[in-house]
């Protein structure tokens, strides 16, 4: 009893960080999502943003790198997601590539941070079918900006901590494809238990990350999306899958 209540107060002081961080940062950034010529420079008070919700939640996190992204260069960004904490770790892994999220819609009614979430990502609702189908449009449109795309390709968020990886959704792939983007894949690990969305649950940790080789897209059509999902899927999970035999957080 004494823990779960001091995993709720935990649970509360994120909020309270991720709030109290915006707030201070407010007036900066509400000049910066004005335009798209300044979303380079949100993207970097956001890793600001990132930087302190994470530690301050007393997360650490190890970095393996196969590939160095090339400065400034569009990727359709991918990662495995199981917790909160997995927006800020991307924020933070990935710093020479500013991207765009792709988001639930629900997210944008959060108080404060739903206003900049709007301003700033691509908002999904995956039960409406236009929805989806605004995604692509407004992703074209940040792509012929300059702008990389992250998206979580599971399409959601498994509360079974013992499930490693949940199935792709194709949308990610589709994006590549049609805009002869690379698929740049991340693997996190250990953020799933360390902090999930039960609130009940969690603890601080060290989170084991790993940024992949890109995965080429050239002259793939758009019928070859389900093999470039699973081959993304399969990097990713063989990975998860590494990690977990070395370190097993069951």
């Amino acid at each position: 009893m004494f823990y779960t209540l001091i995993r709720y107060v935990w649970r509360i002081w994120f909020y309270l960080l991720t709030i109290t961080t915006i707030i201070i940062l407010f007036p900066i950034l509400i000049l910066t999502i004005l335009s798209d010529r300044t979303y380079p420079l949100f993207f970097k008070l956001a890793r600001v943003w990132a930087y302190v919700v994470f530690y301050g939640m007393g997360m650490r996190y190890t970095l393996e790198k196969d590939y160095q992204p090339t400065k400034n260069k569009s990727y359709i960004i991918i990662a495995n997601h199981g917790s909160m904490l997995d927006i800020m770790l991307m924020l933070i892994l990935v710093k020479d590539n500013p991207f765009v999220f792709v988001g639930k819609a629900e997210l944008a009614k959060i108080p404060i941070f739903g206003f900049i979430y709007r301003r700033t990502c691509i908002l999904v609702d995956r039960g409406d079918v236009k929805s989806r189908k605004e995604v692509f449009e407004a992703a074209r449109d940040k792509i012929n900006k300059g702008l990389s795309i992250c998206i979580f390709p599971e399409g959601g968020v498994n509360d079974d901590i013992s499930v490693l990886l949940d199935p792709f959704k194709e949308g990610a792939f589709r994006l590549a494809i049609e805009h002869q983007l690379p698929v740049l894949p991340l693997s996190l690990y250990g953020l799933k238990h360390f902090f999930p969305f039960i609130n009940s649950k969690g603890f601080p940790g060290r989170v084991l990350a790993k940024i992949h080789y890109p995965i080429q897209v050239e002259h793939l059509e758009i019928f070859d999306k389900k093999n470039l999902k699973d081959q993304a899927y399969q990097v990713i999970h063989e990975q998860l899958t590494i990690y977990k035999m070395n370190k097993p957080l069951d």
